[in-house]
């Protein structure tokens, strides 16, 4: 097992555990619009499209002196995710399309103003904002 998914497997377990995250885990849901354009081979234009994504992960805040009030403000949220727990949901059913949120993107009633994710691939973190 490599680094990766040694450290999702143990996330995994501290969001399951009781004694863990488990009372802070909350349900993520994600959509982004994929704007439309012209496709030559039909023709036309192709109408945009929403993605959607789903997963679980642990809202928190920023600390103190992280704030500048500028880049990151006070009201700010902090998302922590699975990478290997959010999917794209397809006619309402979840895929095994793996997603990756996006500056912009609209989760759980907030908008991303940052992504980004730790070295071993395995969290997403994203900075939202009302």
């Amino acid at each position: 097992m490599g680094m990766r998914e040694e450290f999702q497997t143990e996330l995994a377990e501290a969001f399951d555990d009781p004694d863990g995250l488990a009372d802070a885990v909350r349900p993520v849901a994600g959509s982004r619009t994929v704007k439309g354009g012209y496709d030559p081979a039909i023709g036309g234009t192709v109408p945009a499209t929403t993605i959607h994504y789903s997963g679980r992960g642990v809202f928190g805040s920023y600390l103190a002196k992280e704030v500048d009030g500028s880049r990151i403000q006070t009201e700010d949220v902090k998302l922590l995710l699975l990478q290997n727990e959010l999917f794209e949901e397809q006619g309402g059913q979840v895929s095994e399309i793996p997603a990756a949120p996006k500056i912009g993107d609209q989760v759980s009633g907030y908008r991303a103003l940052n992504v980004s994710e730790d070295p071993a691939q395995a969290t997403w973190t994203i900075q939202l904002r009302k």
